[in-house]
């Protein structure tokens, strides 16, 4: 069993070792977290190499050599060469970094799961490896459930969470006002392209929910 958590990679360095299509796809998992990425491999996609060109990642094109984990704050394996695999867990386990091997879950200290995102939304889905296929399909489902609305959403609580903690003192009532306004019209508002109709509506929540004497 696999202990779900979300890592803050900003400024730190991931190490993807290989090139091919898999490495690919774990690089532009990394892309938006802010992580320094480099990839080690002697020969690499197209879509990498325009990465590198582009200076969002570190290209390293040579094969993988003891020391290419030191100062990571994961390593990503993604070769075929089952020998380099163990190699970088080794090395991995031997300076304490976590590590990801595609396909091998005896050499993973994590896995990588199917993640939707809507902005700050991030929703990860996992099955520890046995069925990546179902993750897929589930991954697919939600993402047909959760349209851009949400990310919307997402910024509109963020703006109005200062002023719900400053004019809402006890956290019970803050829980209660933030579920009064998921469950109301504002996401229907959104889904509708009406956001300043939704910001209207947010605020009157607030209001009635802060100064219930003034609701006729």
């Amino acid at each position: 069993m696999f202990y779900p958590v979300y890592l803050n990679l900003k400024g730190k360095r991931a190490v993807v070792i290989g090139g091919g299509e898999v490495a690919e796809r774990k690089v532009e998992s990394l892309l938006e977290t802010g992580a320094l990425i480099s990839v080690v491999s002697p020969e690499v996609t197209p879509r990498l190499s325009a990465l590198a060109d582009e200076k969002r990642v570190e290209l390293h094109k040579r094969p993988y050599r003891r020391g290419d984990c030191s100062g990571a704050a994961l390593v990503l394996s993604a070769t075929d060469d089952a020998d380099v695999s163990t190699a970088v867990w080794n090395e991995a386990r031997t300076v304490g970094t976590l590590v990801n091997t595609a396909d091998q879950p005896s050499l993973c200290d994590f896995i990588m799961p199917a993640v939707v995102r809507r902005g700050d939304l991030t929703i990860a889905i996992s099955t520890s490896g046995t069925s990546p296929a179902l993750a897929a399909r589930l991954r697919g489902r939600f993402s047909r459930m959760l349209g851009p609305e949400y990310e919307r959403l997402l910024d509109l609580l963020a703006r109005a969470r200062p002023e719900i903690r400053r004019r809402v003192q006890h956290e019970r009532n803050r829980k209660a006002l933030h579920y009064r306004i998921l469950d109301s019209d504002v996401i229907t508002l959104l889904e509708q392209n009406d956001s300043n109709g939704a910001e209207r509506r947010l605020q009157e929540i607030i209001e009635d929910f802060v100064c219930p004497e003034r609701t006729p």
